[in-house]
């Protein structure tokens, strides 16, 4: 964790994680500790375990005309949340792509599976099935789930300080 946080500053932003029991939120601020971005979710045991169930990642509209990359922003939010996931205890994370539009759709949907998420299911409403997740995540859009060893396994090296492999 410290080493996402101390690659973040790095970066000018500033991350802050809070917990109330099974809930949290990771907020991202920048100079003057204006709202850049946050993620939010909850800790839930499940049958084969807790579950880090990630529930809303927001952007400020400022960001849209930061240098840096959007995504990029949501790389720190989504590993802090991940790693507070695995301090936890947890072996698995879930989320929903929501589909607002069909382009912001699809962006989404690459976004996260270039983060290591697949694909589970699509919430469209089609079927009786679908009102349950409708209800948990509030929206359609397409169920994604991942190993939340091999997303840390996978972006672990992106948080390592540069000087650790300048030497190399």
């Amino acid at each position: 964790m410290s080493e996402i946080m101390e690659s973040s500053r790095a970066q000018g932003v500033r991350l802050r994680l809070r917990s109330l029991g099974p809930f949290f939120r990771v907020r991202a601020e920048g100079d003057g500790g204006a709202e850049l971005g946050r993620a939010e979710g909850v800790i839930r045991p499940w049958l084969k375990g807790k579950v880090l169930h990630l529930d809303s990642m927001r952007m400020a509209r400022e960001t849209v005309a930061m240098d840096r990359s959007i995504f990029g922003l949501g790389l720190f939010l989504g590993a802090v949340a991940v790693r507070h996931g695995f301090d936890r205890g947890c072996t698995r994370a879930e989320l929903l792509a929501i589909n607002d539009s069909p382009l912001y759709h699809s962006k989404l949907v690459r976004f996260y599976t270039r983060m290591g998420f697949k694909a589970v299911h699509e919430v469209d409403g089609s079927s009786t099935g679908d009102l349950a997740h409708m209800l948990v995540w509030g929206g359609r859009g397409t169920r994604m789930d991942a190993s939340i060893e091999e997303l840390l396994m996978k972006w672990g090296k992106r948080f390592k300080p540069q000087s650790q492999y300048s030497s190399l």
